[in-house]
């Protein structure tokens, strides 16, 4: 059994909080995107935040060790959007392995540092792994149902690339997170699922789905019931819900996947519904105060931040953690 799934049975484990959040602090240019490989690059490049493990690794480790330092168990290395799919935009497809391998090396080197300094509370590094910025389900063309912009085997191949760097970069744990359409997911799932089988190694995997608004639905057309049961005969550590909604919004999605979910339950709300400037403003103190009504029922393993979020947000939801005991499955026990 990982440590991190051993220790997730004990107490309710912290995920980290926001990156792009935090990134926005540091008023980045685009010359911060750029290296000496990079200086002659003939697309803009600001924005693309993932490149800064090659052009601004102290960026990132800063902004680990803000969350470590504010009592996050779990760092999200920064490669949401590490894959070939993704990159294409920017045309950096053979940029991906470094990405990923380097974000990974970031996260591990301050999560290890955090670890020597305090082994009774071990740090863990989640690679995260993005939806792309494609869709296997839906046809992007209103006049072409039946057309799509990628394939599924396109999709696994992406992801085996974007999880064997991170892998290698040294991840705990593989996290397919802001899951929009589960059958991109499944490619991910089943890429990883590979890839655990060529290593001969079981790196634990969350995933964690998208309500995408009140309908209480994913992009793709299904329920929180209906996202669990097509993943569920996977292997995987934790189920859970992030971005789109606030943790007052995510209430009643959250509440379903506690009563029916036989994996660990994780969740990583917004900081709250954005306003007209498409900010966010919740306080930690009103997102704490929302998510501790998830603790007392008892529906949580795995809480953290999404958008929005910052280090203040995940203290106070690592104070409220300290509080609680963590969802108990006789599933998982044993």
């Amino acid at each position: 059994m990982s440590k991190l799934k051993e220790i997730a049975k004990q107490r309710i484990l912290v995920l980290d909080g926001a990156m792009g959040t935090m990134i926005q602090r540091y008023k980045l240019e685009e010359e911060d995107f750029r290296n000496e490989a990079l200086k002659d690059h003939p697309k803009p490049l600001k924005g693309n935040n993932d490149l800064l493990a090659l052009t601004r690794p102290d960026v990132l480790s800063e902004i680990h060790a803000a969350y470590f330092e504010a009592g996050a168990d779990i760092a999200e290395t920064n490669t949401f959007s590490s894959t070939t799919i993704a990159q294409a935009d920017y045309g950096l497809e053979s940029y991906v392995y470094q990405l990923n391998y380097e974000s990974a090396r970031i996260a591990r080197e301050v999560a290890d540092k955090f670890t020597a300094d305090n082994p009774d509370k071990p740090r863990f590094v989640a690679g995260s792994i993005g939806p792309t910025n494609r869709t296997a389900s839906i046809s992007p063309d209103v006049n072409d149902p039946g057309y799509r912009a990628v394939t599924f085997e396109d999709l696994k191949t992406a992801y085996y690339e974007q999880a064997k760097a991170l892998l290698d970069g040294g991840v705990d744990a593989f996290l397919v997170e802001t899951v929009f359409d589960t059958l991109n997911a499944k490619a991910a799932l089943v890429a990883i699922d590979d890839l655990n089988t060529e290593r001969n190694v079981n790196v634990p995997v969350m995933v964690s789905g998208t309500i995408t608004d009140a309908s209480g639905r994913t992009l793709s057309g299904q329920t929180t019931e209906a996202f669990l049961i097509s993943i569920s005969h996977m292997d995987l550590l934790s189920v859970g819900l992030n971005c789109a909604l606030g943790a007052s919004e995510l209430r009643p999605y959250l509440q379903v996947l506690s009563e029916r979910c036989d994996f660990m339950v994780s969740a990583h709300p917004n900081a709250g519904l954005p306003n007209e400037f498409g900010e966010y403003d919740q306080s930690p103190e009103e997102m704490g105060e929302q998510i501790k009504e998830f603790m007392e029922q008892g529906w949580l393993n795995i809480v953290g931040g999404c958008c929005g979020t910052t280090p203040d947000h995940i203290h106070e939801i690592a104070r409220l953690a300290n509080q609680f005991q963590p969802r108990i499955k006789e599933a998982y026990v044993d």
